[in-house]
């Protein structure tokens, strides 16, 4: 997706929005339609009858007919995949779609074909019964049949077009490189940098907490409400594309320097689950306070600093270039001499082997383990070599 800010006029801004709440209410009517289902009522209707059922509703009430069909069949063929996507289990099951959370819409066809450049600077695109909106030209324009608009929760508007860019080729030299995800290091190379992701300054952090405070204090429904969390959107908003840029500004990089790019197989979505209630004395089946705040800064941790989203985009632009290593026991085995034992590592950041005293920072050791895609076996020293399903070896080690 090549993504563009756009900039509507206070006009065309209520016509968007329009356009989204049709969108979101066709989608809810299939998620309802789809919700009802009962084994002694039979299947749902499919997308070809819902959209029968979409033209005869658009004849019978005047207000979803001001609304353009081909917006609105898209959000059925949406949520078509959806459903595909839940069986097939790589998403998680289609729910309602809400206001201010939830605005967008898709348009294909030879409307998503009408984009025109204005100058260096400038360019605009063609919605239905919209207008020409236009959007800030970034980087060239790619050809594409058909584009998306959304607005975020800060109110931002922007248009993605549907065009996947080429990989980034590799530079041929075969070069192999590790790469451990912290918490306090956001990632570490086997080659010894040390890459952090920015997080928010201590005034936005103290201006979060000043907020949220705020926050709690205002009515339900209030005006006052409503611009608290606009304020703490923003803020949310601006750490968010910090981390964007720095995950794309890093995969590129990597993607450019290195032929393999080997990473930790890590289950992210369980690792930043809620720990299982473990009781306490004084109440049982509750959380113990301790425990819960700790899990809760670690998963934190995780998620600020995009662990999910660099695999995500090396694995966009290296297409073919990146491979999983089972991560077992990556971070108590020394580069040097291959010994497994905890005591190897001293603390976060100090690496100290007790068999052959080399010494190194924590995250890099990892790394160069990473690079030499093994996994260690907990119960001897001897290098296992990762299963060929999850992880194939290259014939040339990286150390």
């Amino acid at each position: 997706m090549s993504r563009f800010r756009m900039y509507p006029t206070p006009a065309q801004r209520a016509a968007l929005l329009e356009q989204c709440k049709h969108a979101r209410y066709v989608w809810n009517l299939a998620v309802e339609q789809w919700s009802m289902w009962t084994r002694d009522k039979g299947p749902t209707p499919g997308y070809v009858k819902q959209c029968r059922q979409l033209t005869e509703a658009r004849a019978a009430f005047s207000w979803l007919r001001l609304g353009v069909q081909t917006i609105q069949q898209q959000a059925l063929r949406d949520f078509n995949q959806a459903v595909k996507n839940f069986y097939r289990g790589t998403h998680q099951r289609p729910t309602w779609r809400k206001v201010e959370i939830h605005e967008g819409f898709r348009i294909v066809g030879p409307e998503a074909s009408k984009v025109v450049k204005l100058n260096r600077k400038w360019a605009a695109a063609n919605v239905p019964k919209v207008g020409w909106v236009r959007f800030r030209l970034s980087r060239a324009v790619p050809e594409a049949k058909s584009y998306r608009i959304k607005r975020d929760r800060t109110g931002r508007w922007h248009i993605a077009f549907a065009a996947i860019p080429d990989p980034i080729p590799g530079p041929g030299t075969g070069a192999v490189v590790g790469v451990d995800r912290g918490v306090t290091v956001s990632a570490a190379l086997s080659t010894g940098e040390l890459l952090k992701c920015p997080g928010p300054s201590e005034s936005e952090q103290a201006r979060l907490k000043h907020l949220q405070r705020r926050l709690a204090r205002c009515s339900p429904g209030s005006k006052r409400r409503r611009r608290v969390k606009a304020a703490i959107a923003k803020l949310y908003a601006r750490a968010g594309d910090r981390r964007k840029d720095w995950t794309e500004k890093t995969s590129t990089d990597l993607a450019r320097r290195f032929d393999v790019i080997r990473v930790e197989d890590l289950r992210i979505a369980q690792m930043t689950r809620r720990p299982k209630p473990k009781p306490s004395p004084e109440q049982p089946g509750s959380y113990l306070p301790n425990r819960r705040r700790a899990k809760a800064g670690l998963n934190r941790g995780i998620l600020v600093n995009g662990w999910g989203m660099l695999v995500r985009r090396l694995e966009h632009k290296a297409l073919g270039r990146v491979q999983k290593v089972n991560p077992a026991y990556t971070s108590q085995t020394c580069a040097a001499c291959g010994h497994c034992a905890p005591g190897n590592r001293e603390s976060q950041a100090i690496f100290r082997c007790v068999a052959c005293g080399h010494q190194v920072n924590a995250d890099v050791n990892a790394a160069v383990n990473i690079a030499a895609g093994r996994a260690v076996s907990a119960r001897r020293e001897t290098p296992v070599r990762v299963s060929p399903k999850r992880e194939p070896q290259l014939a040339t080690p990286a150390w």
